[in-house]
């Protein structure tokens, strides 16, 4: 379907979003272009496919693309059991074969937690009978059939950022994820605009990309030991990424935290081994929600407002004693 999609809105010279649209009889498209659309569709055959025919299947798919992240067990572990608790079955695949099985119509919506579909791809399927509630993503799209239920990154990462501030630290380095992600885009905001806020400067050379894996974090370490630069604290988009460079810090004999703090993002249970700084999110009840926004919507609940989770941070030894939080420290 969507590289029939795709096609046809090449040819009408619209986006993918607006041939769905018109598609699926949503009234948000001016009257020339759905007549455009429509003669398109008539000339080269095509026809909505069965995935916009109302499902009665009670299986729910999980879509998802990074083996790589260990709280993924978490969330489906949260969806698993607010679908047994309302008698649905639970399909989990990746992009690579998500859009075969949606096509075949297995399923009665989505819930989607990959990065490699585009926003495009994901209104096609989004029709008024198979809705797709979204993780870690916002569209902004009127009329689609989607929801979002999404991490807080913004309030929290300023939260921690401040209380390093007001701890003294004055040097800061930050390793980004896929910098498309809301998460990385927000994180980084929050980071970036509580400095500001303190008149500290953030010195560009101290940024570093990264893609939330573990082997990313340790080759931005190794690029920021190469450069002889070095921040007195690491702020990192994930956990992942934050391990991975106290591994490159620990094989050059640079210590954590007396040469250099190191803070992630997830708390997952590596972070939680490795005693780092980080910030907890509910992964659970993020899955769980998720699953009960999903059903909420296959019964026609028509609100499309995200669903936005709080998140807090956990402070332990790979992080100076912040001040404020001593008594939470020596609890660690």
């Amino acid at each position: 379907m969507i590289s029939g999609l795709k096609e046809i809105a090449k040819l009408a010279e619209v986006s993918v979003s607006t041939v769905s649209n018109v598609l699926n009889g949503r009234k948000n498209v001016g009257q020339a272009t759905r007549e455009r659309v429509l003669k398109i569709c008539n000339e080269k055959g095509y026809y909505p496919n069965s995935s916009n025919k109302a499902s009665k299947s009670n299986t729910i798919m999980f879509i998802f693309s990074d083996f790589d992240r260990d709280y993924y067990l978490q969330i489906i572990k949260g969806i698993n059991h607010c679908l047994l608790e309302n008698g649905y079955d639970l399909v989990i695949c990746t992009n690579k074969s998500s859009a075969n099985l949606i096509r075949g119509n297995i399923a009665s919506g989505i819930i989607s937690l990959d990065r490699n579909m585009t926003d495009d791809d994901l209104l096609s399927f989004a029709t008024p009978h198979f809705p797709i509630v979204l993780m870690d993503r916002l569209i902004e799209e009127e009329y689609a059939n989607t929801k979002s239920v999404i991490v807080d990154n913004y309030p929290v990462m300023c939260e921690m950022v401040q209380a390093l501030v007001d701890n003294g630290y004055k040097q800061f380095g930050f390793i980004g994820g896929v910098e498309f992600t809301l998460d990385h885009k927000e994180r980084f905001s929050g980071f970036l605009d509580t400095l500001a806020n303190n008149d500290v400067t953030f010195d560009r050379r101290n940024y570093f990309h990264g893609d939330y894996t573990e082997n990313s974090g340790y080759q931005a370490a190794k690029i920021m030991i190469l450069s002889n630069v070095m921040p007195e604290v690491l702020v990192c988009a994930n956990d992942n990424m934050a391990i991975g460079a106290m591994k490159a810090f620990e094989e050059n004999k640079i210590r954590v935290p007396e040469d250099i703090s190191v803070a992630g993002f997830d708390n997952s249970d590596a972070a939680i081994m490795a005693g780092l700084t980080t910030i907890a999110i509910p992964r659970y009840e993020s899955g769980y929600l998720a699953a009960k926004e999903l059903l909420a919507m296959i019964k026609g609940a028509t609100s499309r407002e995200p669903v936005k989770l709080s998140a807090t941070i956990q402070w332990r030894k790979s992080v100076k004693q912040v001040k404020k939080y001593e008594f939470l420290l020596k609890n660690k």
